[in-house]
């Protein structure tokens, strides 16, 4: 039996490896599947393990008020050592673009233990947008034995590189799969009530990069908006970040149709993806998970690593300037046309099918002796 482990940290990481872990537990014949959590977010962490109904091996909890990369890069790479070294797992999959992605590769880089990377291949090639993610994904890129890639674009981002193909395998996003334990066709919440005679619009924003004047623009687009347009409603799950809250309350807080809330489990925040009308967001995760489920997205920011929604029209790529902004949103408040060509877009990250598809890569490179 192979111990597979699985290593994420952060919200947006448990939600995509969370479904492969579960399905790794329906092949308990030839897979040992251990968690190894870092804490790197600590409650959103904790609601999404609640949600899939996972209990980790082992938990780093290294996070701390207000750290910084540096404490969280040398937390992990201090702390998950002996664990390694205890376990002694044949591969350690890791996902996407984080730090806990980018530390825990790198222990195993020194440790010569095979690295798989889900969510792989994904590039600005602008190493400060985002940041650090963008560094992070292609440092990872250098150490992966293994690279899980969602599109075919991803695929020749690597080839690219220089990855030898036969290590990349186009899976899907794993995004997808996990849309099938979140979206519920009974499910209600008092802010959907409030908002259910009105076009709701979900906003997201949070990235560094974002903050300061762009996350000010941003807002500010959002608020002419709201003052021109009297059928819509905005619903804002703020980040934990004192710096976003602090600019969100200065450009939204006193508008009645804008509702700034807590962070949603991922079942509330999916569902409410799932019933609005469009999505403002400088998110990654989002720009996969809205096409699924046939919604708009104006993403907030000057480069995407996910150039397959923008070709696919799933994603409509608008900058941080206000007039940008404000102009596109306008559009397709105004113009069905315009709305109905990004609603009927297709989705280019996959059927759902992608922890399938990562156990299957697993089980042939047993049967070669790869791994």
């Amino acid at each position: 039996m192979k111990k597979i482990m699985l290593v994420f940290g952060t919200r947006p990481e448990a939600i995509k490896m969370c479904p492969l872990v579960n399905e790794l537990k329906k092949h308990n014949d030839r897979f040992e599947p251990i968690v190894c959590v870092t804490g790197q977010h600590r409650q959103m962490l904790d609601r999404v393990l609640d949600v899939f109904d996972i209990i980790p091996e082992y938990d780093l909890s290294i996070m701390k008020e207000e750290q910084t990369l540096f404490e969280v890069t040398a937390g992990i790479l201090n702390k998950i050592k002996n664990i390694l070294e205890e376990v002694r797992p044949n591969i350690v999959l890791v996902h996407g673009d984080t730090s806990t992605t980018f530390a825990t590769a790198l222990a195993c880089f020194y440790m010569c233990i095979p690295v798989g990377h889900v969510e792989a291949g994904l590039r600005t090639y602008d190493v400060s947008s985002p940041f650090p993610e963008e560094f992070n994904r292609q440092a990872v890129g250098i150490i992966a034995r293994y690279h899980f890639a969602p599109t075919e674009i991803s695929k020749q981002n690597l080839i690219n590189e220089g990855k030898k193909e036969d290590t990349i395998f186009v899976t899907g996003n794993t995004a997808i799969d996990a849309l099938k334990t979140t979206i519920r066709d009974d499910y209600n919440h008092p802010e959907l009530e409030w908002a259910k005679d009105s076009k709701l619009i979900i906003l997201t924003a949070h990235r560094r990069e974002s903050q300061g004047k762009s996350m000010h623009h941003m807002f500010k687009a959002i608020r002419r908006i709201i003052d021109e347009y009297d059928d819509v409603k905005v619903i804002y799950p703020i980040h934990m970040n004192p710096i976003v809250r602090k600019a969100a309350e200065e450009e939204l807080g006193d508008c009645k149709r804008i509702h700034i809330i807590e962070p949603l489990d991922v079942v509330d925040f999916h569902n409410f993806l799932s019933r609005c009308y469009m999505i403002l967001t400088d998110s990654g995760g989002i720009q996969e998970e809205a096409p699924a489920l046939g919604k708009p997205v104006l993403v907030m920011r000057d480069t995407t690593e996910r150039p397959e929604g923008i070709e696919a029209g799933t994603l409509r790529l608008v900058g941080t300037d206000e007039e940008t902004i404000y102009m596109n949103f306008k559009l397709l408040l105004e113009s069905k046309e315009e709305y109905d060509k990004m609603t009927n877009a297709s989705n280019p990250y996959g059927d759902g099918t992608t922890c399938q598809k990562i156990i299957s890569i697993l089980d042939n490179s047993i049967k070669k002796r790869e791994i």
